[in-house]
């Protein structure tokens, strides 16, 4: 099984600044991913293209998906808001995925869960964002700060009926201190689904601390951003409970849109 955490930027190409939603799809398609997880996806976005990039990417994998809007609006402009909690907490798998085009609504930001595996449940935890304004870098030029309000946060967890395994996608806040007291808290919430558990997302925490803090282990190591020349991992795929005998390939790869690399874990598990 192949999991993939990516932060894709909204499908921004690094060369040259533009969004093809093509280009998006067909940089998801080379992970071969079994599961991934998304971060910083758009829906209904005019700076995207219009279009649903989780659907999208669930097309491009041949598999499902579930997608967690958490920014009304665009980020990073005047007058966005946190996005409706309007998504159930847990869902069965009955539940169908909207279609990749034809849609339109209102364009949100946020993340996303996407499997070709069968699911059994969904699951949704909300996460408190850091209070206060903090300072953003943008990549203009010459670079400006963008001082905003932390976006809000959250969790998607897929248990999955084969493999047994519970997997997680999730993008923490960027504010020190804050993502900390958001993974422990969303460490103990995975505890309470089926295991063995896998996190996977932009923890906004470098190297081996998030390893440290939850006490679960890296299934991959290496420097994830910024994806031109990487320097820090920010990128992580986390495990608790894996059975003896599991073999992991552990990898960062740099996809045609983003400022992020991906982190990719190849996972076979015994039996």
């Amino acid at each position: 099984m192949r999991l993939v955490s990516f932060n894709a930027c909204s499908g921004r190409s690094m060369d040259d600044g533009g969004t093809d939603p093509q280009r998006f799809a067909d940089a998801v398609a080379a992970t071969g991913a079994d599961v991934l997880a998304l971060q910083e996806v758009d829906r209904f976005q005019p700076r995207s293209g219009g279009v649903d990039q989780a659907a999208l990417a669930a097309a491009a994998l041949g598999g499902r998906h579930r997608y967690l809007g958490l920014v009304h609006g665009t980020p990073g402009e005047d007058g966005w808001l946190p996005a409706p909690d309007d998504h159930a907490p847990s869902g069965h798998e009955h539940e169908h995925d909207p279609p990749p085009g034809g849609a339109t609504g209102d364009p949100t930001y946020g993340i996303a869960l996407v499997t070709t595996r069968p699911v059994v449940s969904w699951h949704v935890l909300r996460l408190a964002p850091a209070r206060g304004r903090y300072p953003i870098p943008l990549p203009t030029r010459p670079p400006r700060l963008l001082w905003i309000p932390d976006e809000p946060r959250a969790a998607i967890a897929a248990v999955l009926a084969e493999p047994a395994v519970t997997v997680v996608a999730t993008h923490l806040s960027f504010v020190p201190g804050a993502n900390v007291r958001q993974l422990r808290r969303l460490r103990d919430w995975v505890r309470t689904l089926p295991g063995p558990h896998v996190l996977l997302g932009d923890l906004n925490l470098p190297g081996r601390l998030p390893a440290r803090i939850t006490r679960w282990t890296p299934l991959v190591t290496g420097p994830t951003f910024p994806s031109a020349g990487p320097r820090v991992q920010l990128d992580h795929v986390l495990a608790h409970g894996l059975p003896a005998g599991t073999r992991v390939r552990g990898r960062v790869e740099r996809l045609a849109v983003s400022d992020h690399c991906a982190a990719v874990a190849d996972v076979d598990l015994p039996g």
